[in-house]
């Protein structure tokens, strides 16, 4: 199941992939801004001779075409940015763009796929099949994923398979299990618009003040008294606005948050019982309200299939002890909407060490990965494609 001119190829690159996270971590581009990181990826695999064309307004759909006939698998990378200060100024390669930074490691998710696409491409004529590369902008506003569908990235493609780097997880380790992976991720705001005033004068007013905080309160309970427990879910409500001025009573409230859970009726109870909690906390003190709710990213459900073959090909590339038991996390990832599409996994690569300081939470100012990591990625994204194409 294990190609072994893909472990010595990627052995060999471990310089120049170490290379690339550097520049493109040092050249970080938020969403949809992606302009100078898909130009160096066309450049890069223009250089390999492998077929690409590049999708709008940024993000790159290439193809390395196998020498045999088969099946077609599908690796996806993203490689938009976040707007952080980048907290590590010590760092050689740090961000030389004020306020925006890699925080989430999708620099090395760009770099791993590379490396794995130049791996690859070496072996072509032995690949019975294709295998699709995506490099995907837009990730962190979780709109590129559904861009990408659209424009054809999964058109004729039997499979699907993704990596996060995980600063949460040990260095090298390696986790995939079947089920829930991510979870579904929403937002939600609220406008409550109760009757202003002078503060000395309340009773002239409806404050909306005292409303919206009585909704913060009460919300919490949708979770803990009407869904089962046996069904994770979080509501969480993560910015309130409201008020003027200290002698004002507030005439208008804005809540904001976001609903996290794995289960789409789960999903369909909470959306529809925050409209109830609303309109009820509202009518006890004679406001309005009014919800606005956006669905963002699916939940990840690997596939058994997909999931066991992830395990199979890291145990056997890199040893038994390479297998982690991660549980699900409430965190979003729009991978969700290419398993729609086709069946497939997404795969969590342990990069944290607390001798090299990397062990910071995603979206972290001072986040940063062990490099050692870099290339049981990019070897994972290329033993997967071929150990699949073999099955």
């Amino acid at each position: 199941m294990i190609n072994q001119t893909i472990k010595e190829a990627i052995h060999n690159y471990s310089d120049e992939l170490t290379e690339i996270r550097r520049k493109l971590h040092s050249e970080p581009e938020l969403s949809w801004e992606e302009e100078k990181t898909t130009g160096f990826i066309c450049e890069y695999l223009e250089k390999l001779g492998i077929s690409y064309r590049k999708a709008e307004p940024t993000g790159v759909i290439a193809e390395i075409k196998g020498g045999k006939p088969g099946k077609t698998v599908a690796l996806r990378a993203d490689m938009d940015a976040l707007s952080v200060e980048e907290l590590n100024k010590d760092l050689p390669y740090a961000s030389k763009e004020e306020g925006k930074m890699h925080a989430c490691g999708h620099d090395a998710h760009t770099s791993m796929l590379l490396i794995a696409a130049k791996a690859l491409n070496e072996i072509k004529e032995e690949l019975p099949g294709n295998v699709r590369l995506i490099f995907q902008p837009a990730e962190e506003v979780a709109t590129g994923a559904k861009e990408m569908v659209k424009q054809g990235a999964v058109e004729g493609v039997d499979n699907v398979f993704g990596i996060h780097i995980w600063s949460q997880m040990p260095t090298n380790k390696v986790a995939c299990t079947q089920g829930p992976s991510f979870a579904s991720a929403d937002i939600f705001t609220v406008t409550f618009k109760g009757r202003g005033g002078h503060a000395a004068m309340p009773q002239d007013c409806i404050d909306a003040t005292i409303v919206a905080s009585s909704f913060v309160m009460n919300v919490q309970s949708v979770v803990s008294r009407t869904v089962d427990p046996q069904n994770p879910a979080v509501l969480t409500v993560g910015k309130m606005v409201v008020g003027t001025r200290f002698n004002v009573i507030a005439e208008n409230a804005v809540i904001e948050g976001t609903v996290r859970c794995f289960d789409p009726k789960t999903r369909d109870h909470i959306e529809e019982q925050l409209q109830i909690y609303a309109e009820n906390v509202a009518n006890i003190y004679g406001a309005t309200a009014k919800v606005d709710y956006y669905r963002g990213t699916q939940a990840v459900i690997n596939d058994e299939y997909s999931a066991k073959l992830v395990q199979k090909v890291a145990t056997q590339a890199f040893g038994e002890d390479a297998i982690y038991n991660e549980k699900p996390t409430m965190g979003g990832e729009d991978f969700s909407f290419y398993l729609d599409e086709v069946p497939g996994s997404f795969a969590l690569v342990g990069s944290g060490n607390p001798e090299k300081d990397t062990e910071w939470a995603h979206h972290h100012g001072k986040f940063n990965i062990d490099e050692d990591a870099l290339s049981t990625g990019a070897e994972l994204y290329a033993q997967y494609a071929w150990a699949y194409l073999n099955e």
